[in-house]
């Protein structure tokens, strides 16, 4: 049985979609190894700076939902 053959969005490459394949359909085995070690090296945030980002998060859900359920007056 012959696998799918397509062609890597990054780098260009054809490859064999092959069931399992860690990572998305439309990059070979190399880019998306690649991007899931990236994913892991995130940065730690102290604690001051997940208050400052939760209150900014707030601001912005309180902004959209003022801009959706606005009333016309």
């Amino acid at each position: 049985m012959s696998f799918p053959i397509k062609t890597c969005v990054v780098c260009g490459e054809e490859f064999e979609l092959k069931p399992g394949k860690p990572g998305f359909a439309n990059r070979c085995p190399e880019c998306s190894v690649a991007e899931t070690e990236t994913d892991k090296e995130k940065r730690h945030l102290s604690a001051e700076e997940r208050k400052a980002e939760a209150e900014a998060n707030a601001e912005r859900r309180k902004a959209i939902r003022d801009l959706l359920y606005k009333k016309d007056r």
